[in-house]
């Protein structure tokens, strides 16, 4: 088992990583009943974006008032994880999350329940779960989609801008900056990690995510980093499934990062999952934390 470090109900764990040398994911284990048997009980994961963390946004905020346990963590290269930064490593991604899933299985013997995801993590574990369906993927319920991209050749946007060209000519990459829990971090980007990044085919969410799991979309209209018809896109695919839901969540003033509206996404989450627990979720459209049927919106003609 993984080196720990514990308080009352809260667990740093350090997950070795088989397939990177002198490498462990480092994440956040929080507990409602620590001295409680693990065996059989449900856990959330809360997976970060891109240039985030662990504890960035809403995502420690939320995993202290979730009604189950919750592990969050790092991707490799990000923060406390060791590894390289690179926008091509979404498929290190989605292998950090098997990795994470398998040990909190077979470690602890928890029953995955939800992934709640940002950007780049709501990727991560939409695909994942389309990839693995049945074994440890086949416990969830309930998938929360903060900001999450669908056409990820949209990051190609990118390297038309003036600025990231003329690096691009210059020196082969350009730079993205950013502070990363309180430091300065600086990620290279090449032509070859779009095409890595764009290489993740999102495509397969129409045929292979599991037909049973409940999904909220939550997005902001003001988001200049995904475009909120992703958040559509993602709408017209797992609304059309049968037993799951989706409910879409649009935020007419939030950013991508949901700047200042902590509170409003966890309030929504944790709404959706009282009522994923009470099984009283129907696809429509969500507003102001209050679901609304499709059926339910007023007519066309006065909208």
């Amino acid at each position: 088992m993984g080196k720990q470090v514990t308080s009352e109900k809260t667990t740093k764990l350090f997950i070795p990583h088989p397939h990177a040398e002198n490498c462990s994911i480092v994440g956040v284990l929080e507990q409602l009943e620590p001295y409680e048997p693990t065996q059989g009980r449900r856990i959330a994961l809360i997976l970060h974006g891109s240039l985030g963390h662990k504890d960035y946004l809403f995502q420690k905020r939320l995993a202290l008032r979730l009604p189950m346990d919750s592990f969050r963590f790092d991707f490799r290269g990000n923060f406390e994880t060791p590894g390289t930064l690179r926008l091509g490593g979404i498929e290190d991604d989605i292998q950090d999350l098997h990795i994470v899933v398998r040990y909190l299985v077979r470690e602890y013997g928890y029953v995955i329940d939800t992934i709640i995801g940002h950007s780049r993590g709501s990727v991560v574990g939409i695909v994942w779960l389309s990839r693995y369906p049945k074994e440890e993927a086949g416990s969830v319920r309930g998938v929360v989609n903060v900001s999450g991209r669908y056409r990820l050749h949209k990051m190609y946007d990118q390297t038309n801008k003036p600025e990231i060209k003329a690096q691009l000519e210059r020196q082969g990459y350009y730079e993205v900056k950013a502070v990363v829990a309180r430091q300065p971090v600086s990620m290279k980007v090449t032509i070859q990690d779009h095409h890595e990044f764009a290489s993740l085919d999102t495509s397969i969410v129409w045929d292979r995510f599991p037909a049973a799991i409940d999904v909220l979309t939550i997005h902001g209209l003001k988001d200049a980093v995904v475009p909120p018809y992703d958040a559509f896109i993602y709408a017209k695919i797992l609304g059309a499934r049968s037993p799951g839901t989706h409910n879409l969540a649009i935020v007419e003033e939030a950013d991508h990062n949901f700047t200042g509206r902590s509170d409003e996404v966890v309030d929504t989450v944790l709404e959706w999952l009282d009522m994923l627990e009470h099984k009283t979720l129907k696809t429509g459209i969500w507003h102001t934390g209050v679901r609304h049927d499709i059926d339910q919106l007023p007519p066309k003609s006065s909208l």
